[in-house]
C-alpha cells in the first residue's frame, strides 16, 4: 500500500445496490498509468472481478466520472464500469444476490501497472434493503414469499413481484422497490420452503390469493396493485391482469404473448394450454452456450391459438419492456404481437419500449452483466444476448421507467412520498 495514494467512493462507501457511486483516486504521480480492479463474491461463493487501465492527469488524479478506461473489461468513460463489467472466474455463471439481508460487498483497488503492487483499496457495501424497510417472510394459505414494507404510516401502493419463473425466491428487486415507497410481496412459484420441487401446471388462483393478501394489508392503499414480471413470469402477469380483479398496472419484461411451458388453470379448470418449444431449434455455439431465440412454437398457428392471452380484456395499464438482442426467446416479436393485439381492439392502455443491444436478463442496475448461464427450462446453458455496455445502460433506464410507471398508475395520494423515510 502507498500512504500517499487515496481511493474514495463518493458520496459514501455504503449505498443502495441500485445507486451510482463516484470513484476517485488521488496522490498518484503525474500521468501515472495504473490498473483499477473490483472484486466480489456472490451468495454461492462464486468470485466476480473486473479491471481497467487508467492514466492519471497532471495532478495525479483519476475520476471515473470523466476519465476513460484505456483497456480492460471495458473501455471509455464508464463511471460504473468496474461494477457491471465484473465477470465470474468460470464460464456460464450468473451473479446470484437474491437474499436482501446480504449486501453486495465490492472491494475496489488501485495497482501499479508494472508489478501489480497494491497502492490503495476501499470496500463498498451496496445494500439491498434500506433503513426502516421491514422484511417479513410470508407463509399464509398457499402463499410462500417475503413482504417488504416501507417505514411510515402509509398508505402505500402494493406491488406483486414475480421476479422470474424458477425454483426458489429472489428478494433483490422487491426490497429495492420497497425503498421507493411500495409495499412489495415477492412470491415463489415452486421449489421454495414446503412447495413442490416440480410442477405440471400453474394455477392462477395462487396469484389471486397473493393479490388479495396485498390489497388487505393495513398499509396498502389505492384501487388495485401493480405486478412486476420477467421472462416466463411475463405471461403469468398478463394472465393475472386479464382474468383477475384488482390489477391496475403490469410491468412485462422480456416475456411472451402466449401462455408458455405449463398449462394455466383457474378455479379447477384449464383456461390456456401450454405453448411448447422444440429443442431442435435451440442452436449451439462455440462458447458452449446455446441460442434459444427461435425454440418456441408459433402461437399464431391454428393449433396453438388457444395459448394466446386475450390481453384486450384487461382493465389496467401495461408497460412492455423488451431487449432487441434477447437470445433466450424472441421477446421483441412477442411485444409487437401484444401491441398489435391491443391496438386492433382499440386499446391504448399501454406503453412499449425496446432496448437495442440489451440481453434477456434486465435487472436493477449495477450488477454484473451475464452473457450466459444454465437455463432450467431449456435444460442447458443458454446465451442471454446483449452487449455489456448497452445492457448496463438499459438497466439504468428500465429501472427508472418502472418506477415512473408505477408512480403514475398506482399512487394512493399526493402525500405518498412524504410517508417514506427509508434510506440507505
Amino acid at each position: 500500500m502507498s500512504p500517499q495514494v487515496r481511493l474514495r467512493l463518493l458520496p459514501s462507501a455504503r449505498c443502495l445496490f441500485d445507486e451510482p457511486v463516484q470513484v476517485k483516486v488521488a496522490g498518484l504521480r503525474s500521468r501515472q498509468v495504473v490498473t483499477m480492479r473490483a472484486r466480489s463474491t456472490d451468495e454461492r461463493g462464486m468470485i466476480f472481478s473486473s479491471s481497467a487501465t487508467y492514466r492519471a492527469d497532471g495532478n495525479g488524479d483519476i475520476d471515473l466520472n470523466k476519465d476513460p478506461s484505456l483497456s480492460g473489461t471495458y473501455v471509455g468513460v464508464e463511471p460504473m464500469g468496474l461494477l457491471w463489467s465484473m465477470k465470474a472466474d468460470s464460464l456460464h455463471k450468473r451473479f446470484q444476490k437474491n437474499f436482501s439481508l446480504n449486501p453486495h460487498v465490492v472491494k475496489f483497488s488501485v495497482h501499479e501497472e508494472e508489478g501489480g503492487r497494491t497502492l490503495a483499496e476501499e470496500t463498498s457495501e451496496r445494500v439491498l434493503i434500506g433503513d426502516g424497510v421491514s422484511r417479513v417472510p410470508v407463509k399464509e394459505g398457499n402463499i410462500r414469499g417475503v413482504l417488504f414494507t416501507p417505514q411510515g404510516p402509509g398508505p402505500f401502493p402494493g406491488v406483486l413481484d414475480l421476479y422470474t419463473f424458477g425454483g426458489g425466491l429472489s428478494e433483490k428487486r422487491a426490497s429495492l422497490l420497497a425503498i421507493k415507497g411500495y409495499v412489495v410481496l415477492t412470491v415463489a412459484l415452486y421449489g421454495h420452503d414446503d412447495m413442490p420441487k416440480e410442477i405440471q401446471e400453474i394455477n392462477l388462483d395462487y396469484f389471486e390469493e397473493a393479490i388479495e393478501f396485498l390489497r388487505k394489508h393495513e398499509k396498502v392503499g389505492g384501487k388495485g396493485v401493480g405486478i412486476m414480471s420477467l421472462s416466463k413470469s411475463g405471461d403469468l402477469a398478463l394472465s393475472a391482469a386479464t382474468y383477475l380483479s384488482g390489477v391496475e398496472a403490469t410491468v412485462w419484461i422480456n416475456g411472451h404473448s402466449a401462455n408458455t411451458i405449463f398449462p394455466l388453470c383457474y378455479k379447477k379448470r384449464q383456461i390456456h394450454p401450454a405453448l411448447l418449444f422444440d429443442t431442435g431449434r435451440i442452436t449451439p455455439t462455440e462458447s458452449g452456450a446455446s441460442i434459444g431465440k427461435h425454440a418456441m412454437n408459433n402461437p399464431h398457428l391454428e393449433e396453438n391459438k388457444a395459448t394466446l392471452i386475450p390481453v384486450e380484456k384487461a382493465k389496467g395499464r401495461f408497460l412492455f419492456l423488451t431487449s432487441e438482442d434477447d437470445q433466450n426467446w424472441d421477446s421483441m416479436t412477442s411485444m409487437d404481437m401484444l401491441v398489435e393485439r391491443l391496438k386492433h381492439h382499440g386499446k391504448d392502455n399501454f406503453e412499449s419500449l425496446s432496448y437495442p443491444r440489451a440481453g434477456h436478463y434486465l435487472e436493477p442496475p449495477y450488477g454484473p452483466y451475464c452473457p450466459s448461464s444454465f437455463h432450467g427450462l431449456w435444460g442447458q446453458r443458454i446465451k442471454w444476448g446483449g452487449e455489456p455496455r448497452s445492457h448496463a445502460a438499459a438497466e439504468v433506464h428500465m429501472w427508472e421507467k418502472i418506477q415512473e410507471f408505477f408512480r403514475a398508475n398506482l399512487s394512493c395520494n399526493d402525500e405518498i412520498n412524504n410517508n417514506v423515510s427509508a434510506s440507505s
